[in-house]
C-alpha cells in the first residue's frame, strides 16, 4: 500500500556514517527501487507503470538520457534504481491540493527541507502568490495567463524577461518554448545545460564542429579501451553500467579516472542477470587513477606527450582530417612533468601506463561528464581529451569517440529545439517560414539571468521545469535575484525549493508528466525526446493525469503565448490541438528533422546525423577538426585548505531528493556531511564525526558558509573533500565560472573548515 506524505522533517537527526560499498545495484537496488515504487504508488501502479518505461509505445524515464538499446535487444526492466525512483515521484499517488496551501504559509514552506518539499506530492491546481501575501491561493488558467501577459506585455523590452528550461522538457514544449521567447523578441533562454555541459558543448563546438558526443551505444559496446573520467555512473547513469558490463565481456579494458572511488566502477552487479542478482558480479575498472580535483587537463596532456614521444599518433588521420597539429606537438616541448604530477597527485609511472594502452587500443572511448565541466578550465580540459582521441584516429570509426555523458532526459534535445541563449543558425529560416522576425542579439544564459534579476534589469523569470533555486550556484544570492522579481512563474509537476523563494507575484503552473495521457482536441498525443547519442524517439504517457485540472507543457506555453501575443501569426491554437503540426514546423526548419513525424513512428525512432562520426566530416572553420593548445597550470590551494567538489547522493537525481541515504557510500538518515581523506582531518585537527562549518574563499573575499557538516573520514584524493549539492551550492560564487562556457565552477571550491 502507498504510504501518505511524511509530515515529519527528520533532516539530518538520525544521520550515521558506516563502510562504502564495493559494488553497485543487485539485489539491493532491485528492491529498493520496489520499496520506492510501493510506498508512492502501491502495489498495482507500480507494476502496471515501471513496465512501460523506455519501452516502444511507452514513456521515456524522466530521470537520466542514457540510451536505450534496439527495440529487439531491450530488456523487460529497462531501468535502473534510480528511473524507478523518478518515475515512483511522478507517477505518486501524494497530492498537494489548494487545502495544502491554505494550512502551509510560503514562510514556514521556506523552512522545510528540499527532501520534505518534494515527498508531498503532485500539484493539482494553478496558484498565485499575491504581493505581501504570504499564501498561495488558487487561481484559474485564464486569469493565470492573462496575469502573466499583462506583466509580459508592460515589460519596456522584451530583454527584461528571462525563460529558463529544464532538461525534462519535450522536444515539442521545447521548441514552442523558445519560438514564444522570440516571438516576444528576446533571446534570454538560460538553461540546465548553462550549469552541466556548456563546456563540452563549447569544446567540441570549436574542435569537431558540433557540440554533442561522436559514439552511439553500440560503439560502446565494441570498444577496446573505455575510459571514465568525472563520472559517477553507478549513480548518475546505472543502465550505463550495463553497457560497461558487456563491453567488459567482450575483452575491454576499462580505465576509472576520478578524485573518489565510486562503488558502480569497481563492481557492477547486474539484476538481470542471476549472478549479479545473488552472485559476486562483475568487476568494472581495470584501472583507478585517484586523481586531485581538477588534474585532467594535466593529465591528457601528459598522455598527449607520451602518445607523440612514443610516435602512437595516426598520421593519416591527422595529415588528412585535423588542423594545428604542428603548433599542438611544438607546445608538448615545454611539457613540465612536475606540474604535471602536482596537478594530477599521480606518479609519472601511473601515466605512463594508460597511455599505453591508448596506443595499444584500436578503438577507444573517453566519457566524462561534470567532473570535468564545472571548473575554471573545463573547456580546455575536455579540448585536451580531444586532443588525445585525435592524435589515435579515434572519431568516426566503430567503437571509438568521444562520450559526454549527459545529466537530464532530455537537455540534449531542448539545446536541438533551440533551447539556447544564442540564436541558433536555423532562426532565421523559421522566423521567414512563420512570418515573425527573430531576434539576433545573444541572450541571457543561467548566471547572466541571476546577474540580472539581481541587478533589476530582468523583472520577470519563468521556468519550463527544474528547480532554478536549488539548481544554481551562490544560493543566498540567487534566492535573493528571484525574490526581486515583479514576477516568477513555475511549470511544475511537484512543489520544490523555487516555489518558496517567490517574486513579488508568483505562479505555479501545474503540468502533466511523462507519465500521464496527454489528450488535446486532436486526440490522445505523444511527445520525443532526444538521448545522449542524439537517438530520437516518442514517449505515450498512459497514466490518468493526477488532476483534472493540470494542462500539457505545450498547452501552457501555446495558451500563454496566444494571451501575450494576441496577433501572432504563430498557430499556437493548431499546435496546441495537435502535436504533430508542431513535428511538422520542427522539419521544416530544425536540420535533422526532415520527414519527423514518419521517422519517429518506428520503434526506435531515429539518429540525428553527426558528420564527424558519419562521415568524418567536420563543420569547423577549416573544414578539419583542429587540434588546441592550453595552459597547464596547477590550483594552488593554501596551507590548511581544501579543494571541494559537488556531487550527488545515490538518494537522488539532480535536486530531487529521494531519501536520506546514500548506502554507496555509506551514509544512513542524513545529508550535510563532507568527506574528506583521514589524513587531511588529522592535519586540521578534525575527528571523524566532527560538526563543522564549510566556508568557501575566492577573491571577492565575502564570506559563504554551509552550516553544521558532519566530518566524515573517507578514501579521496588528498587535499580534496567532497559535499552533495544542492546543500553545497551556498559555497559557489556566481562570478566564478569555467573560461569560454560560463559555467559555475561547483567542482572547484577552495574551503576551510570550521568547528560549529
Amino acid at each position: 500500500m502507498a504510504r501518505s506524505a511524511p509530515r515529519d522533517d527528520a533532516g539530518d537527526r538520525d544521520l550515521t556514517v558506516g563502510e562504502p560499498a564495493t559494488s553497485a545495484a543487485g539485489l539491493p537496488g532491485v528492491t529498493h527501487a520496489l520499496r520506492a515504487g510501493v510506498a508512492q504508488m502501491g502495489v498495482r501502479r507500480t507494476a502496471l507503470t515501471l513496465a512501460r518505461v523506455n519501452q516502444p509505445g511507452g514513456f521515456d524515464c524522466p530521470g537520466c538520457a542514457w540510451p536505450e538499446p534496439a527495440a529487439r535487444h531491450r530488456a523487460h526492466a529497462e531501468f535502473c534504481e534510480n528511473g524507478a525512483k523518478a518515475v515512483a515521484e511522478e507517477a505518486t499517488l501524494r497530492r498537494v491540493t489548494p487545502e495544502f496551501f491554505a494550512a502551509h504559509p510560503i514562510s514556514e514552506l521556506a523552512t522545510r527541507s528540499d527532501h520534505w518539499l518534494g515527498q508531498q506530492g503532485r500539484l493539482t491546481h494553478p496558484v498565485v502568490r499575491r504581493p505581501g501575501t504570504d499564501h498561495y491561493t488558487p487561481i484559474d488558467w485564464d486569469e493565470a495567463f492573462r496575469l502573466i501577459a499583462d506583466q509580459l506585455r508592460a515589460l519596456d523590452s522584451p530583454d527584461r524577461a528571462a525563460f529558463y528550461t529544464s532538461g525534462r522538457t519535450s522536444n515539442e514544449a521545447a521548441f514552442l518554448y523558445q519560438l514564444f521567447a522570440r516571438s516576444l523578441g528576446t533571446n534570454n533562454l538560460p538553461d540546465c545545460s548553462n550549469m552541466c555541459h556548456e563546456s563540452s558543448g563549447v569544446a567540441l563546438l570549436g574542435t569537431i564542429g558540433i557540440g554533442k558526443g561522436s559514439v552511439t551505444l553500440d560503439d560502446l559496446h565494441r570498444a577496446k579501451l573505455i575510459v571514465v573520467v568525472g563520472q559517477n555512473p553507478g549513480t548518475n547513469h546505472p543502465r550505463m553500467l550495463s553497457a560497461l558490463e558487456k563491453a567488459k565481456r567482450d575483452g575491454a579494458t576499462i580505465v576509472a579516472v576520478n578524485p573518489l572511488p565510486e562503488a558502480g566502477l569497481m563492481r557492477f552487479r547486474n539484476p538481470q542477470r542471476p549472478g549479479g542478482l545473488v552472485g559476486a558480479g562483475t568487476p568494472l575498472a581495470d584501472h583507478f587513477l585517484q586523481i586531485r580535483i581538477g588534474g585532467d587537463l594535466a593529465l591528457f596532456r601528459a598522455i598527449g606527450a607520451l602518445l607523440v614521444a612514443a610516435d602512437a599518433v595516426d598520421a593519416d588521420f591527422v595529415d588528412t582530417h585535423t588542423t594545428g597539429y604542428a603548433e599542438y606537438r611544438a607546445s608538448l616541448d615545454e611539457l613540465d612533468w612536475s606540474a604535471v604530477t602536482a596537478a594530477t597527485g599521480l606518479d609519472r609511472a601511473q601515466i605512463v601506463e594508460v597511455a599505453k594502452l591508448f596506443a595499444d587500443s584500436e578503438a577507444t572511448i573517453v566519457c566524462w561528464a561534470m567532473g570535468l565541466t564545472q571548473r575554471q578550465d573545463s573547456v580546455d580540459a575536455i579540448r585536451e581529451i580531444v586532443n588525445v582521441q585525435l592524435l589515435r584516429g579515434m572519431i568516426g570509426k566503430p567503437g571509438a569517440g568521444l562520450c559526454p555523458v549527459r545529466g537530464h532526459s532530455n537537455v540534449q534535445g531542448d539545446r536541438t529545439m533551440g533551447i539556447w541563449h544564442e540564436p541558433p543558425a536555423w532562426l532565421p529560416a523559421l522566423g521567414r517560414q512563420l512570418g515573425v522576425p527573430m531576434p539576433t542579439a545573444t541572450g541571457l544564459d543561467t548566471v547572466g539571468a541571476i546577474r540580472a534579476m539581481r541587478d533589476g534589469d530582468v523583472r520577470v523569470f519563468m521556468a519550463l521545469g527544474g528547480n532554478f533555486a536549488a539548481a544554481s550556484p551562490d544560493t543566498a544570492v540567487t534566492e535573493a535575484a528571484l525574490a526581486s522579481c515583479a514576477l516568477t512563474v513555475h511549470v511544475s509537476t511537484k512543489l520544490n525549493r523555487s516555489h518558496v523563494v517567490p517574486g513579488e507575484t508568483s505562479l505555479i503552473l501545474p503540468c502533466l508528466g511523462r507519465t500521464e495521457r496527454d489528450r488535446q482536441a486532436g486526440g490522445e498525443q505523444f511527445v520525443t525526446v532526444e538521448d545522449s547519442m542524439s537517438a530520437v524517439h516518442a514517449s505515450r504517457g498512459r497514466l490518468a493525469p493526477a488532476s483534472d485540472q493540470l494542462l500539457s507543457e505545450v498547452a501552457i506555453v501555446a495558451r500563454l503565448a496566444r494571451a501575450t501575443l494576441p496577433d501572432s501569426p504563430v498557430p499556437w491554437e493548431a499546435y496546441q490541438a495537435d502535436y504533430p503540426t508542431i513535428r511538422a514546423t520542427i522539419a521544416g526548419s530544425v536540420p535533422g528533422f526532415a520527414d519527423f513525424e514518419r521517422r519517429v513512428a518506428a520503434p526506435d525512432g531515429f539518429v540525428l546525423p553527426h558528420p564527424p562520426r558519419d562521415r568524418r566530416t567536420f563543420a569547423t572553420a577549416s573544414g578539419r577538426a583542429a587540434f588546441t593548445v592550453s595552459s597547464l597550470t596547477v590550483i594552488e590551494v593554501p596551507p590548511g585548505r581544501l579543494l571541494l567538489q559537488t556531487m550527488r547522493s545515490h538518494d537522488q537525481y539532480n535536486t530531487t531528493i529521494y531519501g536520506l541515504d546514500d548506502r554507496y557510500r555509506g551514509i544512513r538518515g542524513g545529508r550535510r556531511v563532507v568527506f574528506v581523506h583521514p589524513d587531511d582531518l588529522a592535519a586540521l585537527g578534525v575527528a571523524d564525526g566532527d560538526v563543522v562549518d564549510l566556508v568557501s574563499e575566492w577573491s571577492d573575499q565575502v564570506e559563504r558558509r554551509a552550516k553544521a557538516f558532519r566530518a566524515v573520514s573517507y578514501p579521496t584524493a588528498r587535499g580534496c573533500a567532497a559535499a552533495y549539492f544542492p546543500e553545497a551550492n551556498v559555497l559557489v560564487p556566481l562570478d566564478s565560472t569555467a573560461a569560454g562556457s560560463n559555467t559555475p565552477t561547483s567542482k572547484q571550491i577552495v574551503i576551510r573548515l570550521e568547528r560549529a
